[in-house]
């Protein structure tokens, strides 16, 4: 450890500037998450572009889907982006808490050194 030196927590507009990045980089990674889900409804199950948005927001949030897929291409992709979704969705919340845990255990590991 390192006695006698007292070492600070980054200055509050640190910690603002690398929320803001992680809450860009979240909303990217839905934005392209969307854009993903839209084409494939679009292309498999001849869905207009709005109802394509509606079913690929649903899938991406855990809702389900809209619209039934009937062709074999057409649920193949839903499967497969249901299956990414799980993982963009909960990656994106990650993202937003990951600046917020770290300044807490800076936080917490601060206090236990002082101790």
């Amino acid at each position: 450890m390192n006695k006698g030196r007292i070492k600070e927590l980054p200055h509050p507009k640190h910690f603002l500037n690398k929320l803001l990045k992680n809450f860009f980089l979240a909303m990217g990674l839905i934005v392209f998450s969307l854009c993903i889900g839209m084409i494939g409804y679009h292309s498999t199950m001849n869905l207009g572009w709005t109802d394509s948005l509606l079913n690929a927001s649903m899938i991406l949030t855990g809702m389900g889907p809209v619209d039934k897929a009937e062709t074999d291409t057409a649920k193949i992709f839903a499967s497969c982006y249901a299956i990414y979704s799980g993982i963009a969705f909960l990656s994106s919340i990650a993202f937003l808490f990951i600046p917020i845990l770290h300044r807490f255990l800076h936080k917490f590991h601060l206090d236990i050194e002082e101790d």
